[in-house]
């Protein structure tokens, strides 16, 4: 066997795995099982997802191809390699989203009043009335840009949408080029006013081209064709040395760079003549490889506007969270964590009663002393930043460390960063080279005879819209090692600390990886060997090995993957004791959850915000706390033992590499029965598991 063969053997490809999950995003937008609406809305998310991957992933790679780097990866490719595998995959994914939604979609929203029209086909009226709207709303916006010898090629900025316009002057045979950019701050569809019919949505595009005339009075309009640009937007955080003194100003220098990252992707209707399309494969320094053609529309997550219709019964319902009654009957949060942890799962227990009504009772509270935080991602109005506001006017001492390193939110985490400085928050900015990445709350209290501790440590960012469509899971508690543990990694976080032992919490990138080998490790040591992991990506070939050794010493392992999974299940002599699923449903999995052991040696649980991947275990801070009370550690098995037996949502991966959709026999809907289960557990008070804590 070569060594090619040999690497594909033990691994599969990172990027070619996250395409398979946008494959099975995609599946739900495919599915008659999935309401309407929200088929159109995961169409979108499938297209955001390719945006966000062409902008980092495939960035990276040909910025590797294009230095000559030859080096492989894990699983044996070069990324030239990689490179042509993912063009003809996008490609596959491209035919099938557009064949999706005129052959599927479109007609189905039709038949329901929802009609996405070309403007060619509507009535004068309603042609009359966007010709107004255009006038009065689009013509004052627009700027021509031309092309010739006076005027270069624009910049044509990511993501844009733009038409290329070729134009004749009267007795002139020679054509012209001029770009015309859509602009970003409009509605990506029109929608018409509503007569006979329901909503009906006009790309934007096609209002604009229909009126070039008025861009370009006295000349001729040849041809018109709209065309979407993507370019690097990695701002490589990881060449951030020791003497950026400075990171905010860094970073926003890194930000205003980004803007003129080579092209890395070019979109394009399949209506377009080859000789624009050359000018542009030219003036942009694209490569043919970085074309891809479609019907339209292009920039495919614009449909989020129509997903947005307002058709409840066209939509999933979600469920709104609960408030657990240990936390609903009582007005102070503190008295009831010094008797009993809680741990959450979001959405089906209310972020904004739990987590949120956590915080903002330290903020009121003139016990509280201190609030430390790190902030990943946050909501553009957050109402958990306001309380650290709040409690930094009440003269309480507020620590932020507000990571401005999160990829794509930048620009927001520094703009709260400022609005906390001028509320007279301490602010901090990480560890330079590491990003901050961990989902962490200490709150500090004087309760008179002693100074006690309060935490939070989560999966999810402190975000209140996403904790509605993410599914995470949080530990509230007052257990005196965890808090003494976030204090000690604050104090790395915010100072010189070089603390590298930590009671109870597993800390990267200081000994979490070390820790987790050991205890895959010692499962693999024991006759009854039992590992489950749930968690977002699987990549690090450290993490992946042990797993395969444990397999072979007889070790049983079960993983819930949902996104990424690099290791390949059920190898003879390999991993033929692992078993890899997905989940992918109406919530987004989000959650970390680690289990080590059996019920009758006693079971390891831990929470906490790392996926197995080398940036999270090498390259971010992160933090992964245990689970101690038993009731919590059943529930946890509850949740675990759902997604093993759920038939509706899952998929799992089979020895090739391949995934595959598991067939529906008793119709268990994780997403549905954990709502159901959250609701059930409201009502009553849980017996005690005779299981003995494992600390």
């Amino acid at each position: 066997m070569s060594a090619f063969d040999e690497h594909q053997h033990r691994y599969l490809n990172r990027e070619l795995s996250w395409l398979d999950f946008d494959d099975r995003v995609l599946a739900l937008a495919e599915s008659a099982e999935t309401p309407l609406l929200d088929r159109v809305k995961f169409l979108a998310i499938a297209h955001s997802n390719l945006d966000e991957f062409f902008q980092v992933r495939v960035a990276g790679i040909r910025e590797q191809v294009a230095a000559g780097v030859t080096t492989r990866t894990p699983d044996g490719r070069t990324p030239k390699e990689v490179l042509t595998e993912i063009n003809e995959r996008v490609t596959r994914l491209v035919d099938d989203s557009d064949r999706l939604f005129h052959e599927s979609l479109e007609p189905q929203l039709r038949d329901e009043g929802i009609i996405y029209a070309d403007y060619e086909s509507l009535s004068e009226q309603d042609r009359s009335w966007l010709d107004q709207q255009f006038h009065a709303r689009l013509f004052p916006v627009l700027t021509p840009l031309a092309v010739d010898p006076a005027h270069p090629f624009p910049y044509i900025s990511n993501l844009s949408l733009n038409l290329a316009v070729q134009v004749r002057a009267p007795r002139d045979r020679h054509t012209r080029f001029a770009r015309v950019k859509i602009p970003p701050i409009l509605p990506r569809f029109v929608q018409v006013p509503e007569g006979d019919e329901a909503e009906r949505f006009v790309p934007l595009e096609q209002v604009i081209a229909a009126n070039l005339h008025e861009l370009f009075p006295g000349m001729q309009i040849v041809s018109h064709h709209p065309f979407r640009v993507t370019r690097n937007a990695d701002l490589d955080i990881g060449t951030l040395g020791d003497d950026a003194s400075d990171l905010v100003s860094e970073i926003e220098d890194r930000l205003t760079q980004q803007r003129y990252g080579r092209v890395v992707r070019l979109e394009v209707e399949d209506s377009i003549d080859d000789a624009t399309l050359d000018l542009l494969v030219r003036e942009m320094e694209a490569n043919e490889i970085d074309v891809y053609r479609s019907r339209g529309p292009l920039g495919m997550a614009g449909l989020f506007a129509v997903a947005g219709v307002d058709r409840p019964e066209l939509k999933w319902e979600l469920f709104h969270g609960i408030t657990q009654p240990v936390l609903a009957d009582t007005t102070d949060m503190f008295s009831t964590l010094r008797e009993r942890d809680v741990l959450l799962q979001h959405p089906y227990d209310s972020f904004h009663t739990s987590v949120g009504e956590f915080i903002w009772q330290a903020a009121r509270d003139p016990k509280v002393l201190a609030i430390k935080q790190t902030i990943y991602r946050t909501a553009t109005d957050s109402s958990i930043v306001q309380a650290l506001i709040h409690a930094a006017e009440e003269g309480k001492q507020v620590v932020a460390l507000v990571e401005v390193k999160a990829r794509f939110d930048e620009e927001n985490n520094i703009e709260w960063a400022r609005h906390l400085e001028e509320a007279g928050v301490h602010v901090m900015y990480g560890v330079v080279g590491l990003k901050t990445h961990t989902k962490t709350t200490l709150v500090v209290r004087d309760e008179g005879d002693v100074i006690r501790r309060y935490s939070h440590v989560g999966t999810g960012n402190y975000h209140e819209g996403t904790a509605r469509l993410y599914e995470d899971v949080g530990l509230l508690t007052s257990n005196a090692e965890i808090g003494a543990d976030l204090s000690d990694l604050f104090n790395y976080l915010t100072g010189y600390s070089q603390q590298q032992d930590y009671r109870q919490l597993l800390v990267a990138p200081l000994q979490m990886r070390n820790r987790i080998i050991d205890m895959i490790r010692q499962e693999a040591g024991q006759l009854d060997g039992r590992i489950v992991m749930k968690l977002n990506s699987l990549v690090d070939p450290g993490i992946i090995d042990a797993l395969y050794e444990a397999s072979m010493a007889g070790a049983r392992i079960d993983l819930i993957v949902r996104g990424i999974c690099c290791l390949r299940p059920g190898v003879p002599g390999l991993s033929e004791n692992i078993q890899v699923r997905s989940v992918v449903g109406r919530y987004l999995e989000h959650s970390r959850i680690l289990r080590f052991g059996t019920k009758p040696r006693g079971r390891r649980y831990f929470i906490g915000s790392a996926d197995m991947m080398p940036r999270n275990l090498d390259r971010r801070v992160e933090a992964i706390a245990p689970i101690l009370d038993p009731q919590h550690k059943d529930r946890l098995e509850e949740v675990l033992d759902m997604l093993r037996e759920d038939d509706v949502l899952a998929w799992e991966l089979s020895s090739d590499g391949t995934w595959w959709k598991v067939p529906t026999e008793k119709g268990l809907d994780s997403h549905l029965r954990l709502a159901e289960l959250t609701t059930e557990l409201a009502g009553q008070q849980r017996p005690s598991s005779d299981e003995v804590t494992v600390e």
